[in-house]
């Protein structure tokens, strides 16, 4: 009878789950949020019409994650759906397509490593690092030395070394961004004999000029810091 008596607009309590997937169905991780439906979500883009839910943890490659979560806009009128429903005639019938805006505070992000000479990048047919004296060239492979990339395929355990044999595969989609152009990544993968640190093999984009150049590393949709290398 009647409706909830408060100074909101928002009407109800919500709890929304998000399993990402890779496009081959491999699972990536799993973000949770909690909060408010309706209404507004404070300091959020102009994209988020409504809700207001705070992202309280995650798994996988979102392990740890915090931040806030509203929903854009509408694309088509949603269809209310029975729970006596078959599942299985859902994508049949059809139904309402939603926008949901995450804005996420990682726990770790992909990190290139320091040396004392410079960013822990080099040369892959030596690995010598990439330097002044010895600059990367175009369509060259480079080998990366990183953190932050998260789970692997098939697996260790929190806290064990990766180990040499089977090799251990980065499980999240990991892209290398190259003077703001997409490179070709070759493989990333954990570095055996280490915890938690990854390598990642790439090649130069052939059509790259001289001077010096920003690479990027990017895993599970979330940017890593810069750094910067010469280029002959």
């Amino acid at each position: 009878m009647g409706g909830a008596i408060a100074d909101t607009t928002h009407p109800s309590i919500r709890e929304q789950i998000f399993e990402i997937l890779k496009t081959d169905g491999t699972p990536v991780g799993t973000i949770v949020a909690l909060g408010l439906s309706g209404g507004t979500t404070p300091g959020s883009p102009g994209l988020v019409k409504n809700g207001d839910w705070a992202i309280v943890g995650g798994t996988g490659a979102f392990l740890g994650v915090r931040g806030q979560m509203g929903r854009g806009t509408q694309t088509i009128a949603a269809r209310a759906a029975s729970v006596t429903e078959d599942p299985g005639n859902r994508r049949i019938n059809g139904g309402g397509k939603l926008q949901w805006v995450l804005t996420l505070v990682p726990a770790f992000t992909p990190q290139i490593a320091p040396t004392p000479q410079g960013p822990a990048v080099t040369h892959s047919a030596d690995f010598s690092l990439v330097s002044a004296s010895k600059p990367a060239a175009p369509g060259e492979i480079l080998s990366l030395f990183m953190t932050g990339l998260g789970p692997t395929a098939p697996g260790v355990d929190p806290g064990q070394m990766f180990p040499a044999m089977p090799l251990q595969t980065v499980n999240s989609p990991v892209g290398v961004i190259f003077n703001g152009t997409t490179a070709e990544v070759l493989g990333a993968v954990g570095l055996p004999g280490t915890i938690g640190g990854y390598q990642v093999n790439f090649r130069v984009p052939s059509g790259t000029f001289s001077g010096t150049a920003t690479i990027q590393v990017i895993a599970a949709w979330i940017p890593g810091t810069a750094v910067n290398i010469p280029v002959q």
